[in-house]
């Protein structure tokens, strides 16, 4: 049994509707409380507009923004990003930011993924107590354990090395990882599996062929969540990094913002261009996230 025959068996028997019955779905929608739009509208009103007052401080003058701190740029001004899109510095967090965020995603989809598929497809003992030390990881966040860390790392070697940032980061983003494809990877039948070894299918075989395509929205959706996470860490980089060449985009604001306390544009337009790939990123991906999590809770 192919992947794509897997995929496709896989969405009939779960997902597929009768012919000639009507789903809830495509009933018409019906328009919800005037004041539930308005609340909603207001969310996203706060949460918009200081990115959309940054984006456009990094468009005026210092001058500008002492006289109208609330007002349009006139005239436009793009000497801000273009400085700062010129200077190494910038590239260098950049390129930072993009190492650790990447071998961070890499890290935690795998192993990720490999411990999911051994607690949702596999009894042994224990696995329930496995589990919930991975469900328990999610209500220690990464702000408690700093201090131990930093010792741990310290011990390790490797202050003021990437590796020093990225370890703890796919140490710390496993639970969130293992929550979400658990759901998905007890949802494949077991049928498959049967058919899979009936073909002489070995169960790596089975894990590369058949679990991880058909687990595909869910890894998807836990990727982007973590690149997304890893890109925003602060804490731990500030912890961890001490030499500008190491500095990531996030750390790489705060010390731009310090050293540049005076030119309030050009900070404005430096926070800009470090937040944008991020919110492109997420922009893009939204749909899959969405999706990825309510197959999980399905699951």
């Amino acid at each position: 049994m192919s992947a794509t025959t897997a995929r496709s068996w896989f969405s009939t028997t779960t997902g597929g509707r009768r012919p000639g019955r009507r789903d809830s779905r495509d009933a018409p929608q019906k328009w919800g409380s005037p004041f539930t739009y308005f609340v909603a509208l207001l969310f996203i009103g706060v949460c918009i507009a200081p990115v959309i007052y940054i984006v456009l401080g990094g468009f005026r003058t210092n001058s500008q923004i002492t006289k109208s701190p609330a007002g349009l740029p006139h005239p436009w001004i793009t000497a801000n990003y273009v400085n700062v899109l010129k200077s190494n510095r910038f590239w260098g967090e950049f390129a930072n930011s993009v190492l650790v965020a990447l071998a961070s995603t890499v890290g935690i989809v795998v192993l990720g993924l490999m411990v999911s598929f051994v607690i949702a497809r596999y009894d042994f003992k224990l696995k329930g107590a496995m589990y919930s030390l991975f469900a328990a990881g999610l209500m220690f966040p990464m702000v408690i354990a700093i201090t131990p860390l930093y010792i741990v790392i310290k011990d390790l070697g490797l202050i003021d090395n990437l590796l020093g940032v990225i370890v703890p980061q796919i140490a710390f983003g496993l639970p969130t990882t293992v929550i979400i494809l658990v759901p998905f990877l007890r949802a494949i039948p077991n049928e498959i599996e049967e058919a899979a070894a009936i073909d002489g299918t070995s169960r790596l075989g089975f894990f590369v062929r058949m679990v991880i395509p058909l687990s595909l929205p869910g890894v998807v959706t836990v990727s982007i969540l973590s690149f997304i996470g890893s890109w925003n860490n602060y804490v731990l980089p500030l912890y961890i990094l001490n030499s500008q060449a190491n500095f990531t985009l996030p750390l790489g604001v705060q010390a731009f913002s310090s050293q540049y306390s005076t030119d309030t544009a050009k900070v404005l337009a430096f926070t800009s261009l470090a937040m944008l790939p991020a919110l492109v990123f997420f922009s893009i991906f939204e749909k899959r996230i969405v999706g990825g999590l309510t197959g999980a809770v399905k699951g």
